[in-house]
């Protein structure tokens, strides 16, 4: 059923809302507490790393609990980040609060997944995972820079209380609309540990985690990048950035659909954007109207990146879907602090014009690992069947 994926993608929102809602109002936060900007922008690396270092163990733990209990305290637990955050707390209190959800949202994400394609058949899976990660790139184009304008209004205080408001919702859904879920048969630990000794399983990690830091080598710098090299103002920037979200919404349905029939093809086709989108970002140079269309290719093959890393994963250990789904998230934010750490470095050292090309030495890493696994999953094949000379599908 449809509706516990787009239950998913509604609690998604909430949290995609209060993990880069903070990036609009962090010169506000700065200012209020008196300190530097970087920082403030502890509020953001700190939420990432903790995901990064802690959700796989989490997800663990969380395993054998009843699925709606799970979202429905992982959700609980952003709401009253939102809720304390919006009363300006000592900057302590204010990074305790925002360090809490950010064990639990790779849980939430894990768990949301997983009741959404337990509603539906195999064929679906991938499209059902689809919708419930349309919550990011709704978020990015709504909730999120809706949250930075009330800040621009009245006060930062009022971000988190966008914040706040959609995590309500977000638990009145989950509460009202799916049912008991009790987890019926727990896997051991043993069982999905496993998977970390699978080969394939080991490749596509790497591949998840070098295409993020591709992606976000140049996208965490997005603003700076269109100001500088393309000579963009604030206002035109903005523009693109919605212009940017509304195509990655429709990006992340052409991608369910895409991953339904072949999950190889379709992680392929979106990851050639790391290598095309940098070039065609120099070669269009100063010309407005072909920066324009180039940010709107940009934002049709970066927007799936998280869902097509996710799938890529769990397609090689789906005997432990939700243990492989909090590994990928893992590893995506840790893609994100390199990408990010690895782009600044090169617009300190050389100038934001050379981001992109960034892109492109992750991006070739990533395909690399693509290759890696199917000449892995080739040479597993013909040991089980010496009369298969080709790949399933």
């Amino acid at each position: 059923m449809k509706k516990y994926a787009y239950i998913g993608a509604l609690g998604f929102l909430a949290v995609i809302t209060t993990e880069f809602g903070i990036i609009g109002i962090l010169p506000q936060v700065a200012e209020h507490y008196h300190i530097s900007i970087d920082k403030a922008g502890y509020l953001l690396s700190a939420f990432a790393l903790v995901i990064a270092l802690t959700g796989p163990f989490m997800t663990l733990l969380a395993s054998g609990f009843d699925r709606k209990k799970v979202m429905l305290t992982a959700i609980f637990i952003f709401l009253v980040t939102g809720v304390v955050s919006s009363f300006s707390p000592p900057f302590w209190l204010l990074m305790l609060v925002r360090i809490l959800p950010a064990f639990l949202q790779p849980v939430y994400i894990a768990t949301a997944l997983s009741v959404a394609v337990s509603q539906g058949n195999k064929q679906s899976e991938n499209e059902l995972m689809s919708i419930v990660f349309s919550g990011v790139a709704i978020a990015m184009v709504t909730t999120v820079p809706f949250a930075t304008y009330i800040a621009s209004l009245f006060s930062w205080e009022y971000s988190f209380m966008v914040q706040a408001i959609i995590s309500v919702v977000a638990l009145l859904a989950i509460y009202f609309v799916l049912p008991p879920m009790p987890v019926k048969e727990k896997k051991s630990y043993g069982s999905q540990l496993k998977i970390l000794t699978k080969p394939t399983f080991i490749v596509s990690t790497a591949m998840n985690f070098f295409m993020i830091s591709a992606w976000f080598s140049t996208y965490s710098y997005f603003a700076d990048y269109l100001n500088k090299a393309k000579g963009m103002d604030s206002t035109m920037v903005s523009y693109m950035l919605f212009v940017f979200g509304i195509i990655g919404v429709l990006a992340n349905w052409v991608a369910g659909k895409m991953l339904n029939k072949n999950i190889t093809s379709t992680a392929l086709f979106f990851l050639s954007g790391t290598i095309i989108v940098p070039i065609l970002l120099h070669f269009s140079g100063g010309n407005t109207v072909a920066t324009i269309v180039v940010i709107a290719l940009w934002g049709f093959l970066y927007s799936p990146s998280f869902l097509n890393a996710s799938t890529y994963m769990i397609s090689s250990a789906p005997e432990a879907m939700e243990f492989a789904n909090s590994l990928a998230t893992s590893f995506g934010n840790l893609g994100v602090t390199v990408g990010t750490t690895v782009g600044g470095w090169i617009i300190v050292s050389k100038g934001v014009q050379f981001t992109p090309w960034i892109t492109i030495v992750f991006g070739v890493l990533a395909f690399t690992m693509i290759l890696l696994r199917q000449y892995v999953e080739r040479k597993e094949l013909l040991r089980v069947d010496p009369t298969n000379v080709g790949i399933q599908p």
